[in-house]
């Protein structure tokens, strides 16, 4: 990729960073409850993940665009806040749109403001850039996030009526093991290609 500024990555980067380098399920392993709970089946994986996705976009751009006023002591408690906000309204819109489904995640809707890459995203990077390349850095986070579920619950989906484990959070644990070493394997041969 070719960056114009080299001290900055350029959007490519940004989103392959998120998506695949550092993918939050796979490479620094946050948000493993959701995971391990949520990824029962394709619909509820990538309907946490879009979820996960609306609040790590959003919540980005809007702390790269006021971050900056925000003095650095009170910055965690007010990117919480603006988080926790951000995390209610998504489950109100659940409630009110998808009923059926916010039966099978809603439990997990609100443990969103608990997840760490959420907060961490806000604070390691949208703070020190503007709101494209924050908005970048989210959907590239999010989109890793919510294809690792999705994937996640349509293989336990799969495996659930042969290998009834799979059905289990024990059985996702496994499941991503896997995941995590296939990952691993694959950047080991990378690199010593």
């Amino acid at each position: 990729m070719n960056d114009v500024n080299p001290g900055k990555p350029g959007p490519g980067r940004i989103l392959a960073d998120g998506f695949w380098w550092n993918a939050p399920g796979l490479a620094s392993l946050i948000g493993l409850c959701p995971l391990l709970a949520a990824s029962r089946t394709l619909a509820t994986g990538v309907a946490l993940g879009l979820a996960s996705l609306a609040v790590l976009c959003a919540s980005n751009v809007l702390v790269a665009a006021v971050g900056h006023g925000v003095p650095p002591r009170f910055r965690s408690a007010a990117f919480l806040l603006l988080i926790a906000a951000l995390v209610s309204a998504v489950d109100l819109l659940f409630q009110a749109r998808w009923f059926d489904l916010y039966g099978q995640v809603g439990l997990f809707v609100p443990l969103i403001v608990t997840n760490c890459l959420i907060l961490g995203r806000a604070e390691a990077f949208a703070v020190h850039q503007g709101p494209w390349p924050a908005l970048l850095d989210g959907l590239g986070y999010g989109a890793g996030f919510t294809l690792l579920l999705g994937g996640l619950g349509a293989l336990r989906e799969l495996l659930a009526p042969v290998l009834l484990v799979a059905a289990l959070p024990a059985g996702a644990f496994f499941l991503l093991a896997a995941l995590v070493a296939l990952r691993q394997a694959w950047h080991s041969r990378r690199r010593a290609a």
